[in-house]
């Protein structure tokens, strides 16, 4: 009986564990999927297109896994927290926040989709 609670509970050690091994993977390639959403913004240069490219990375990285949802969180609130410290306004980055997590929690980044921007983005 003991050795029988003993497998069950070091199956459950080694599951655990084995799903944090890829935290660190998961996070790098989140933080990619970041960094390619930030890249396009800039690149596409199109009129109020920021919330797309916020919920799109946010989403893209989460889609990873915990590593990926947690660089995307980690990412997304230091932006904003230099934002403001460097006074751009309130209710921005409330939109910017609501975009992050829209698309962190598995929304569409289609719903902040700008009419027109080309279908590369």
């Amino acid at each position: 009986m003991k050795l029988l609670i003993a497998g069950i509970a070091l199956f459950f050690i080694v599951e655990t564990n084995a799903r944090w091994i890829n935290f660190p993977i998961e996070a790098i390639q989140g933080g990619h999927d970041m960094w390619r959403a930030y890249s396009d913004m800039r690149d596409s240069n199109w009129k109020e297109s920021d919330k797309y490219f916020h919920a799109r990375g946010n989403a893209d990285a989460a889609s990873r896994g915990e590593g990926g949802k947690w660089a995307a969180e980690v990412i997304s609130n230091g932006r904003e927290w230099v934002q403001e410290k460097m006074g751009h306004g309130a209710e921005d980055s409330a939109a910017d926040q609501r975009a992050n997590e829209h698309g962190r929690n598995g929304g569409d980044p289609n719903v902040f989709r700008p009419a027109g921007l080309p279908p590369q983005y």
